[in-house]
Order: C-alpha cells, then sequence, then structure tokens
C-alpha cells in the first residue's frame, strides 16, 4: 500500500501558520488604542492556533508513526528501534531548538527565567516526548487520558498560581508547568495531540483501503459523520451554554468548542480532498508553503517584530499584514523551486534524526 501525502493535513497546518501571521503582526503594529482589534481577532481565530497546531502534529505524527511501523514489517533493515530512535532524535532537536529560542528571547527581555516558558516549540518538544508510550495504546485510552488531563490541569493550575514565583518545592513546580501559563502550557496543549494521534489513526485505516467507492463508504459512517456531530455539538452546546466562557482561552468550554472547530475545519478539508474537489497532485499554493516550512516561518517571521511596532490603526493593518503574508509566500515560493526540501528545517531534521538511528542500528549489528 502507498500512503500519499494528505493535502488536506498541509492545508490545515497552512491555515495554523497563517493565523499565526496574523495574531503576532497585528499584536505587534496595532496603537495600543488599536488593540482591541488583536483581541477580537484573538477570541475569533484561536482555535486554529496553537491547538490547531498541536492537534494537526498530532495527525501528522501518528500518520508518520503507522507508515513506518508498515514498513518495519516488510523491510529487514528497518526495525521498530529504528523506529523510536529517529522518534526521539526528532523530539531531542526540537527541544534543543526550542531552548535556543527561549534563551534567545530571555537574553533580549533580560531574565533568564524565561529559558524554560511555554512558547509553542517547548510544548510541541515535551509533548512529542510524552506521546511515544501512548502511541501504541487504544485510541479510546488516549481521549480519556486528555480529557482527564484537562481536568487535573485546572486544579492544579487554581493549586499552584498562588505560589508563583515563590522560591520553594511549589513556586519550582510551578515554573515548570506554568512559566508562561497564558501562552501554550504542556498540560493544557497537550491532549489536542493526543486527540490529533487519534483521528490520524483512523484516517491512516481509512486511507489504506484500496477500493475507492470502499474508501468513501467507511470515510463517511466512520470518519465524516462521527467528527461532525461531534465537533458540530462540541461547537453548538458551547455557544448557546457557555456564553461567554468558551471565548476565555483555556477554560474547559474553550478547550471543548476548540476541539470542535478543529474536527469540523478537517473534516471538511479532507472531505474535499476524498471527493476530489481540489487536486491533490498540486502543492504549489501558500498554504503548502507555509506548512512544508512551518518551523522556518515560525523563526524567521520574528524579524518582522520591530518594522512597525505599536504604529498601524485598525485602517492600514490589512494593508501591512496581508502585503507581509503575500510577500513571505513569495520567499517560501522561491525558495521550495530552488531548494525544496534542503531548506525546510523540519525536513533536514527528519533526514538528520533518521541517518542517526540507521547509524547507531549498524554500529549494534556490528
Amino acid at each position: 500500500m502507498t500512503f500519499k501525502r494528505l493535502k488536506s493535513v498541509d492545508i490545515f497546518r497552512g491555515l495554523c501558520m497563517a493565523w499565526m501571521i496574523l495574531g503576532h503582526l497585528t499584536g505587534w503594529w496595532l496603537r495600543e488604542e488599536d488593540f482591541w482589534l488583536a483581541n477580537l481577532i484573538n477570541i475569533i481565530l484561536d482555535p486554529i492556533g496553537a491547538s490547531g497546531f498541536l492537534f494537526i502534529a498530532g495527525v501528522s505524527v501518528m500518520l508518520s508513526h503507522r507508515k513506518k511501523l508498515l514498513k518495519s514489517k516488510s523491510s529487514d533493515g528497518y526495525s521498530y528501534r529504528m523506529i523510536r530512535n529517529e522518534y526521539h532524535f526528532r523530539s531531542l532537536f526540537i527541544f534543543l531548538i526550542a531552548l535556543i529560542y527561549n534563551t534567545s528571547v530571555a537574553i533580549a527581555i533580560n531574565n533568564l527565567t524565561w529559558i524554560w516558558t511555554w512558547f509553542i516549540l517547548m510544548t510541541i518538544a515535551v509533548s512529542l516526548f510524552m506521546a511515544w508510550p501512548l502511541l501504541k495504546t487504544p485510541k479510546f485510552f488516549r481521549l480519556t487520558l486528555g480529557i482527564i488531563i484537562w481536568i487535573l490541569d485546572k486544579l492544579i493550575l487554581d493549586a499552584l498560581i498562588l505560589y508563583e514565583g515563590q522560591p520553594n518545592i511549589f513556586g519550582v513546580l510551578f515554573h515548570i508547568l506554568y512559566n508562561g501559563y497564558y501562552l501554550d502550557p504542556i498540560l493544557t496543549f497537550f491532549p489536542f495531540l493526543l486527540i490529533g494521534t487519534v483521528v490520524g489513526d483512523v484516517i491512516y485505516d481509512i486511507f489504506k483501503i484500496n477500493d475507492q467507492e470502499n474508501r468513501i463508504r467507511v470515510f463517511k459512517s466512520n470518519f465524516l459523520i462521527p467528527s461532525l456531530i461531534i465537533g458540530g455539538l462540541s461547537i453548538l452546546l458551547n455557544v448557546l451554554f457557555q456564553f461567554p466562557q468558551f471565548l476565555y482561552r483555556k477554560s474547559l468550554p474553550w478547550l471543548v468548542y476548540t476541539v470542535g472547530i478543529d474536527l469540523v475545519i478537517f473534516s471538511v478539508l479532507l472531505t474535499l480532498e476524498i471527493f476530489k474537489f481540489f487536486e491533490t497532485k498540486r502543492s504549489y499554493k501558500f498554504l503548502f508553503y507555509y506548512s512544508y516550512y512551518s518551523l522556518l516561518v515560525y523563526l524567521g517571521h520574528n524579524i518582522l517584530y520591530f518594522l512597525f511596532l505599536y504604529q498601524l490603526n485598525v485602517f492600514n493593518i490589512w494593508l501591512f499584514v496581508v502585503g507581509a503574508f503575500i510577500i513571505i509566500g513569495l520567499v517560501l515560493r522561491s525558495i521550495y523551486k530552488k531548494w525544496s526540501d534542503k531548506a525546510s528545517i523540519k525536513l533536514r531534521i527528519g533526514k538528520l534524526s533518521s541517518d542517526l538511528a540507521r547509524m547507531i542500528e549498524s554500529k549494534k549489528s556490528n
């Protein structure tokens, strides 16, 4: 069985990166008196921000893991131990990049405690480490564990926030779990990756069906209908009965509402793909570039911080933000045409991780 790259995954990830650009630039460039617009945009689009990125990362992780497991069964030179080592090397490299990023921020603001802060890169790296032993567990277990973590998260935060900044064991524990808790703390966002792995499991089983007619039938019954029902109810019930609580980022209603948004959007994109509403072989679109070079975009877009710092108003902000998005997309397209995967940091990390795993396996074999 050959499992083609799903463009719906790239489009969803590209949407997450596009929102990151919009959210950051409006937060950086708007005048103080117009900052209400940035808050409004956050409320509307935040479900496809860090939460969406963790969700689609979980989908990708599981799709990749299942494909590698299948490869290991048909290849004498590719073992489960190599899959494990490759996975951990990749997680480690992302973690090291996250530490470098955090350190640069800490130095810039002259606060070394920020070396350990839950920016999205750190959250992704630690989530990957935590997810490995869970990839072989049943889907229901992962879903249940995610819900339990969310409940414990609220209880732990309420108990530890009283000790923020204090030089005692509880203060240290707060720092480890929640430093930068208004960002993307691990206990809040790790369940999104877990839910993504469950979705990835379901999708893999669907797309390994070779017969197109049978695949569509199973897709409707096993994924599309359940996702639309669960996602739709998650959105509707929170809007009707949890207003305005579901608008408060990281509240339990917001978490459930956000899962619903992510499920519905991804279900729609996957439906368009499986019914061939867009050409899956053509990947030369802006959202693809933002997905393909997501790590490069995340690290590189920070240079835009000082460009119009707190200078733009609610009217001209759109011209400059859209212009920045288009220019970045054109630059990424040019990079893709000239260097392709050679300029993708995440693909280079994957290649290096694979090479190191093979080297270790070769030494053990010899």
